[in-house]
Parts: C-alpha cells; sequence; structure tokens
C-alpha cells in the first residue's frame, strides 16, 4: 500500500484564497518527491518550465531536489507564444521572449512544469516547442493546478491540487519572483480572454 499522497481535490468554498505561500511550498516539496519517486531518481531527468510562471516553479522543484538528492538536474524555459493556436486572440503583435535550454533535451526525460492547466492547449503548443528542440525520451507534465475544463487530451503526471473552477472563473497564481507576491487565488473573469 502506498504512502505517497495524492493529488487534492476540494470544492470551492473561498472565493479568493485558494494557497497560501506556505502551502505553495509545501506543494512543491511533495511534487519534487513524486516525480522522484515515479522517475527512480534523478537521472537523466530534466525540467523545463513554461514561461512565465511554470519558469520558477521549475527551479523551486530542481531546488529541493537538489538538496535531497545532491544533484544539480538542469533546468530550462520555453516561451510558446509563436506556437499557440489561439495566437490571433493573443494581441496584435504577442510580447516573445527566449527559451532557455542550455542542453540537449535528445534522450532526456522531459519534466514540462506550468502553473495550471485549463483547455491543454498551452501544454500542445509547449509540446510543439520542445520537440523544435530535439526528441526526449519521455515527455511528463507537472502542474501547480489543475482546474479542469480541458479541451485536448492531455493530463498532468503530477497535480499540486485539483480545484473545480467554471469557465467564469480564473486562477491566478501568484509568485514571488513575478509578481513580488507568493498565493493561488481564484477570481471571476470579467471578459473571455485566451484559454490555456
Amino acid at each position: 500500500m502506498s504512502s505517497q499522497p495524492k493529488a487534492e481535490s476540494s470544492p470551492i468554498e473561498d472565493r479568493d484564497l485558494l494557497m497560501s505561500a506556505s502551502e505553495i511550498q509545501r506543494t512543491l516539496v511533495r511534487l519534487a518527491h513524486e516525480v522522484m519517486e515515479k522517475n527512480n531518481g534523478v537521472e537523466g531527468l530534466a525540467l523545463v518550465g513554461i514561461r512565465r510562471r511554470g519558469v520558477p516553479l521549475a527551479q523551486r522543484i530542481a531546488k529541493v531536489i537538489n538538496q535531497i538528492e545532491h544533484t544539480q538536474i538542469p533546468v530550462g524555459s520555453l516561451d510558446i507564444t509563436l506556437y499557440r493556436d489561439d495566437l490571433s486572440t493573443v494581441g496584435p503583435k504577442p510580447l516573445v521572449q527566449k527559451s532557455d535550454l542550455e542542453f540537449s533535451v535528445a534522450g532526456k526525460n522531459v519534466i514540462l512544469v506550468d502553473d495550471v492547466l485549463y483547455t491543454g492547449r498551452t501544454t500542445r503548443a509547449a509540446l510543439d516547442a520542445l520537440f523544435d528542440h530535439g526528441r526526449p525520451a519521455r515527455v511528463q507534465l507537472l502542474v501547480l493546478i489543475d482546474r479542469g475544463h480541458r479541451e485536448l487530451p492531455i493530463e498532468a503526471a503530477f497535480i499540486g491540487r485539483k480545484v473545480q473552477t467554471t469557465d467564469a472563473q480564473i486562477v491566478e497564481v501568484k509568485l514571488k519572483e513575478v509578481d513580488n507576491l507568493e498565493k493561488v487565488q481564484l477570481v471571476e473573469r470579467s471578459d473571455r480572454g485566451p484559454t490555456r
């Protein structure tokens, strides 16, 4: 019988705060352990964060793994802007940031890291971008929040928390590296923006 904790699933009661800073950190530690367990260690492992907030999440998980295994695993970032299938809705001149993969993904066991899994379109775009850099041996998806409402057959192997939402709501992840804040909150959507 496995003592491994499962991804938490809970109906929304507090319409604002979903995760505090300490809850985010505890969740990332758990996810780091799950990644090592399901991959039989860290050999051949690489983390690739999807810009923007997937990058600091990947860096934090790599730090936890390093503290446990005393092994530096490669961490990279992907900008998937030009790979999106909804590019025309992003804006007239989408801001493209540099992907940063200073290692070859060929033959690696790559963990794609993102903050929120919603429709699956961001993940599909990230897979296209990743495979332009080489052919990994395996790709797994890790997300801090899975909010459901998939439009593509994409599921995460590692989930911090499952949250039940409506299409009228947005899950906002705020991280100190990007936002100088640290929390996950649920807000009402004012108008429908690009899907993730």
